[in-house]
């Protein structure tokens, strides 16, 4: 995991009125505590913001914030976005230390075509999408690849089957499923199918209607 550097600036006004004129600007108001440090408010450039995640490549990203001579290694712990704008509204950074490991949640991305799918007309049932990991932070994977070629229907994989890098700790359970293929509903299908054409058949004849036929005298 790459790290970027990223200026702050110390946030002196506080406030709803103040945010709102900092996020019609291009900025963030943000947090940055832990370190058995006090809890510092900050403001920072969103355009830059969006831009260190990228070159970061994802949400596990490692900033570098300088304030001034002062330089802070620190990880996004939430970031609050609008609903509707999709704008970054606030940031919490956690200061780190390089030298400690730190808990962060993985993404897991599926590779291959099972045997299943491919051949007996399965469907893959994606459940666990990321796992939670200890390690260094200039460990950190961006993602875990995991085939499923050999799944056939029935079959699953679990967290201890993720490819999990020497210098990485799983720290989830390790028999908690992350992908299984599963039979297709065909029966109940079929059954459902049988019962809806029973009712149409059932209805099909017109019932008699009272005064139809011949007239009364």
């Amino acid at each position: 995991m790459s790290e970027v550097a990223i200026e702050v600036q110390t946030r002196e006004e506080k406030g709803s009125n103040a945010s709102r004129r900092l996020r019609n600007e291009g900025k963030v108001p943000a947090v940055v505590y832990g370190g058995k440090l006090d809890a510092a408010p900050v403001v920072v450039n969103r355009r830059r913001v969006i831009e260190s995640l990228q070159e970061a490549g994802g949400e596990n990203a490692i900033f570098l914030l300088t304030l001034g001579k002062d330089k802070r290694h620190a990880m996004i712990r939430e970031m609050q976005v609008d609903p509707i704008t999709n704008r970054i509204e606030h940031i919490d950074f956690q200061r780190i230390d390089m030298a400690e490991k730190v808990k962060v949640e993985i993404h897991v991305e599926l590779t291959g075509e099972a045997v299943g799918v491919k051949l007996e007309g399965g469907l893959v049932d994606f459940i666990t999408r990321s796992v939670a990991v200890e390690c260094l932070p200039s460990n950190i994977p961006n993602e875990l690849k995991l085939d499923v070629s050999e799944l056939h229907i029935g079959q699953h994989l679990e967290a201890k089957d993720l490819p999990i890098p020497d210098d990485v700790e799983l720290v989830e359970d390790e028999s908690r499923v992350i992908v299984s293929v599963a039979a297709p509903r065909v029966a109940d299908e079929e059954e459902t199918s049988a019962e809806d054409e029973g009712l149409l058949e059932a209805g099909g004849e017109e019932p008699e209607v009272a005064g139809h036929g011949k007239e009364e005298e």
